[in-house]
């Protein structure tokens, strides 16, 4: 390809929208413009990219079985419905009416789709294990996209879904399937990989891992063990506590004049937040309208987890409670707790873990102006009580595996993978015949890749200062040509040969015949990153070399023309 033809504009400045290393240099670059927030046109460039990491990415879903297949964007309603899913998504999904009137979805997920293809095509045991996969458009009406491609509004997906005759099968596909991811992530360059254990969300199931991006711009918490490798999302993500072995002491009234913060109520006394316990409300309604409380007791140093919250709950349909709710049952707005309360076998009462092992902690009196010392779970909650952990973690939490503080970092997620179970094949009402004639409910897995976020997340980990490192496999081009003083006739020529010599040899080359100066030359092979850079000048015709640069280590120097061909050979299978 000669650059002169090649449509997309490089830019030296960088727009004002860009908020990542990514997102600008996909704009500066020529890949990508926007079209409306959270919407993109890919240019050339950036479809080049695209494809190549389809490629990677299909070639290893069909080294583990995988077919391929290609499901509509646009669903009819009754299908969510079906899995119960129509009225449980919130306005992330898209509905619509056409022009008959009859109810649509844009797919922001296939879970209903695949199955509706599956249950018409599968009746006995014999055509399990299979799993089918698509790379498509789906639409997600994200409240705020951002990043560039890393938080879109229209993307497209790698998805995949396996179907099984038994869980054990399922779980040992669901391996075969997290190798191929790892191979998948190599393959493309990601270097600062993550696996995490990951909560699940409305994709259902038991078992869910992500494969995360560490980067400081990730929008998920990270919670890493670097002593044993423990790693999780903090959706999901748990430590461990040392019991307390001190005496528990007699509760004692303390007065607190206006200290309804858990700061300020530690500045007041000369404590540590992790002394004190804290209540927080929340409320969400029953199927008659009614309200429940929720009343939360964690650790002064913590905050609620609404991941772990909601699972607790199975439902994310919960606000925090009115003040009026929370007195109806005695309880005192920033001096709450549950002494003495007696009215609370309408309330739903969930007590932390980290409160079980701690004692003799501060907490509300419920009395304006008055919190109580030493407080101790099991002698003073006088009414039934859940246990679990609702806490997000906090650096410096002790690793569940191994006792070791925990650190906390940033990731963006660039894969998926679930252990659905029968989630959906049962709503869809899926069946098979197994060996005996019986009729058996498959079990189920999914698996997704976003195309356009790892190509994004692949610049957010592989750039310098100038513009995207490629890695040679997803590289747009792979050589690329700068001719000095191009309108010599020799530079011209030896450009051309080069050319040639290295496109018939199978290499992707971009050659840049548009005589702009120098610094313009190599301002543009920056932003296009190619593996290897080649310069062509009339000194270095003159003593038959070329100057060569590989982008991927910086290395620099010069080879006869003669030996370039080769050259450019052992760089491709050292990189390819």
């Amino acid at each position: 390809m000669k650059l002169s033809k090649l449509l997309g504009r490089r830019s030296k400045e960088t727009p004002r929208e860009a908020t990542s290393i990514s997102h600008k240099y996909l704009l500066r670059g020529g890949y990508v413009r926007p079209v409306s927030s959270g919407i993109y046109s890919i240019l050339p460039l950036g479809m080049r990219v695209l494809r190549k990491i389809e490629s990677v990415i299909r070639q290893e879903m069909e080294k583990i079985g995988g077919q391929e297949v290609l499901m509509p964007v646009v669903m009819p309603r009754e299908l969510w419905e079906e899995s119960g899913r129509y009225d449980s998504i919130d306005q992330s999904m898209v509905r619509f009416k056409d022009r008959n009137l009859k109810d649509f979805v844009l797919g922001m997920t296939h879970e209903e789709a695949v199955l509706a293809l599956a249950r018409t095509e599968v009746s006995s045991y014999k055509q399990l294990p299979f799993m089918l996969y698509q790379i498509q458009t789906k639409f997600r009406d994200e409240a705020r996209p951002r990043g560039g491609l890393i938080r879109v509004r229209e993307f497209t997906m790698k998805d995949a879904y396996s179907f099984h005759h038994t869980e054990d099968d399922l779980k040992a596909y669901y391996e075969d399937c997290y190798r191929a991811y790892e191979r998948i992530f190599r393959s493309v360059g990601i270097k600062n990989l993550r696996v995490v254990k990951s909560d699940t969300g409305m994709m259902g199931g038991s078992v869910a891992h992500e494969f995360m991006l560490e980067t400081s711009i990730g929008e998920d918490t990270l919670v890493i063990c670097d002593s044993c490798g423990y790693a999780a999302n903090n959706e999901v993500a748990t430590c461990t506590y040392d019991d307390s072995t001190i005496d528990e002491k007699d509760l004692e009234d303390v007065k607190t004049p206006g200290m309804k913060t858990i700061d300020e109520l530690c500045d007041y006394l000369k404590i540590d937040a992790k002394q004190t316990a804290k209540a927080i409300f929340f409320q969400m309604k029953k199927p008659d309208a009614s309200l429940t409380l929720i009343f939360c007791i964690i650790r002064g140093d913590k905050v609620i987890n609404d991941a772990k919250l909601a699972k607790i709950l199975k439902t994310d349909l919960y606000e925090m409670a009115s003040e009026q709710l929370i007195t109806s049952i005695g309880a005192v707005p920033g001096y709450a707790s549950p002494i003495g309360l007696v009215n609370l076998e309408s309330c739903i009462v969930i007590v932390d873990k980290s409160v079980m092992t701690s004692k003799n902690l501060v907490t509300g009196a419920n009395k304006q102006d008055l919190h109580c010392l030493n407080f101790n779970v099991s002698r003073d909650i006088q009414c039934r009580y859940i246990v679990d952990d609702i806490a997000q973690m906090i650096a410096g939490d002790l690793c569940v595996q191994c006792q070791e503080p925990l650190r906390l970092t940033r990731g963006i997620e660039i894969g998926n993978i679930f252990q659905l179970g029968t989630k959906y094949t049962k709503s869809m009402n899926m069946t098979f015949l197994d060996e005996s004639g019986g009729v058996r409910t498959p079990v189920m897995g999914c698996y997704g890749i976003g195309i356009g976020r790892l190509m994004a997340s692949v610049i957010e980990d592989c750039h310098d200062d100038r513009g995207p490192n490629w890695p040679w496999r997803i590289a747009p081009y792979q050589i690329h040509i700068c001719a000095l003083n191009s309108g010599e006739l020799s530079v011209s020529q030896r450009m051309t040969s080069i050319y040639e010599e290295l496109t018939i040899d199978g290499f992707e080359v971009l050659l840049d015949d548009t005589q702009a100066q120098p610094g313009v030359q190599f301002a543009d092979a920056d932003l296009i990153g190619a593996p290897i850079r080649l310069v062509v000048s009339p000194r270095n015709e003159s003593r038959g070399t070329i100057e060569y640069m590989c982008r991927y280590s910086l290395s620099k120097g010069e080879v006869r023309a003669a030996d370039l061909l080769e050259f450019c050979r052992d760089q491709r299978r050292l990189h390819g």
